[in-house]
């Protein structure tokens, strides 16, 4: 049977006798030169109590930073422009579309596009209310494409797409 005194007099080059069951095995630990033994037997760094202090006082943090961060989500895109419907849902080249949505006067819009996976196609802009916009279907291929809108220098890719025939 193995016997965990006389292992550790071993690695200790003491004899099993000068370890007691009662000892501390720390103390004799730290005199070694093996003194990578005297960390099994430390207390943990993060013991209970500083736990107990620790995981409210995080949570709390975190849920006062979500907290903040909700509302100014909310004020933020209030004022975002998006389109939700094209109408029609097809059409060819030059057809006239309605598209619609909220925020898309001539103050937050400053064009619209047909967009594929790799290029924004202008179209020309008809007429411009803060709900919907008429333009006229540009110059593309015969395919699927979305309704981007552009505000300020940046395009914004919306979910509504258009089919060209």
């Amino acid at each position: 049977m193995f016997d965990i005194r006389e292992f550790r007099a071993y690695l200790l080059r003491e004899t099993p006798s000068q370890i007691g069951t009662n000892d501390n095995f720390a103390e004799v630990a730290m005199s070694s030169p093996l003194f990578f033994e005297r960390r099994t037997n430390e207390t943990p760094r993060c013991t209970p109590r500083r736990r107990e202090v620790f995981v409210p006082i995080a949570l709390a943090l975190f849920v006062a930073a979500a907290l903040l961060a909700l509302p100014l989500r909310f004020v933020l895109a209030q004022d975002a422009p998006g389109v939700s419907a094209v109408d029609p849902e097809s059409g060819k080249v030059n057809d006239t579309i309605t598209v619609t949505g909220a925020n898309l006067g001539k103050s937050s819009i400053s064009a619209v596009f047909l967009s594929d996976d790799k290029n924004d196609y202008k179209a020309v802009i008809v007429s411009q209310e803060d709900t919907k916009i008429t333009m006229k279907v540009p110059e593309v291929k015969a395919g699927s494409y979305n309704i981007s809108i552009q505000k300020g220098n940046s395009i914004f890719i919306q979910p509504v797409r258009f089919k060209v025939q």
